[in-house]
This record gives structure tokens, sequence and C-alpha cells, in this order.
């Protein structure tokens, strides 16, 4: 692993389990085994760090949708799912400084992360709204099903461990299921499962 691939990984760990206002500079060089000033050869700030963790977040996430298949609504959704709930499985440290610790950038570099939390927000969107062009969804209003879907997936970094009950897989699938369901598609509707 790279030096700054390596600061950035411990920096994601360190700020999604202390915060990003509680962990030090000097707790982070101390992590790495550096000296405080040895860090500062590799990056600007602690600031950077964070908008560089909520960067590969953001990027993993948009690929997602980069990923999801073409046609059918149904499929495309639940491709979503798991792609969603994959990326915080697998990224659990950095999807937690995604949804939370982002806040605490000073602009312009908090108008980036907004704006790379907005891509990936419109891109589930544009899921959802497609499904409804289609007649496969059924909602009153695309933006509050988007937020909907998008509060219950982002939520999981609260709770979920890979070691819990459910694999990775049924947890996927039963949400599918009932983000499905609250999208108007009935079971046994469009793609034989929902």
């Amino acid at each position: 692993m790279e030096r700054r691939d390596e600061i950035l990984h411990v920096a994601g760990h360190l700020f999604s389990q202390r915060g990003y206002h509680a962990t030090s500079m000097r707790e982070l060089a101390r992590h790495l085994n550096l000296q405080g000033g040895s860090l500062y050869a590799h990056i600007a700030s602690k600031e950077e760090l964070l908008l560089e963790v909520v960067r590969q977040a953001a990027a993993r996430f948009l690929g997602v949708l980069e990923a999801l298949p073409p046609g059918d609504p149904v499929a495309r959704l639940r491709a979503l799912v798991r792609g969603h709930l994959g990326v915080i499985a697998q990224e659990l440290p950095r999807a937690t400084v995604f949804f939370h610790e982002w806040k605490h950038l000073s602009p312009p570099l908090l108008e980036e992360a907004k704006a790379l939390r907005r891509r990936y927000e419109e891109g589930v969107q544009a899921v959802i709204q497609e499904g409804v062009e289609k007649g496969v969804f059924r909602v009153e209003n695309v933006r509050l099903a988007t937020l909907f879907v998008l509060s219950a997936l982002n939520w999981t970094y609260q709770w979920y461990r890979p070691e819990g009950a459910l694999s990775l897989e049924e947890l996927s699938e039963m949400y599918a299921r009932l983000l499905l369901r609250a999208l108007g598609v009935q079971e046994g509707g469009q793609d034989g499962a929902a």
C-alpha cells in the first residue's frame, strides 16, 4: 500500500470512529508510526484528508450507478441496492465519513462534497424516474421516493456488520423487496419477483 493510501485508510477509520474534529493530526501520525512533521510531507492538511476520503467514497458510489444494467427498472433497482449496500459493507469507514463527517468541510471544499453527493442522488433519482416513466414504479413524488430510498440505504452504515445474522446478499434481497414495494411494484410483478 502506498504511503498516501495508507494515510487515507487510517484517516478514514479514525474519522469514522472518533469523528473528524476529535481526531488530531498527532493521533493520526501515531497510528501511522510517523513523526507529526513527517505526515505533512504527504498531505497539506487534515481537511484535505477528509475531502479525499469523501472523494474516494463518492467514486465507489458513482461506480455503482455506472455499472447498472440497462433496461428493466426492477433489475436496475435491485442492482442499485446490491451495489450501494456492497460499498457500505466493503468501505464502512469511508462510507461513514461520506454520510456523516463531510459536513465539517469548509467552503469551497464543502461545495465539492455536496456536488459529489448531489451527483449520486441525481443518478438514483434517474433510476426511479425511468421506472415511473415505464409504468413499473408507481409513486406520487419521484424526489420524495428518491430521498426515501437513499435514507433507507444510507442508514445501514449505522448498524450493518459483516458478521451479522444476514449475509450481504440476503440483506440486499430483503431491502430490494421492501423498496420495490414502496415504489409500487407488486409481488410477482415486473421481472417475476419483487
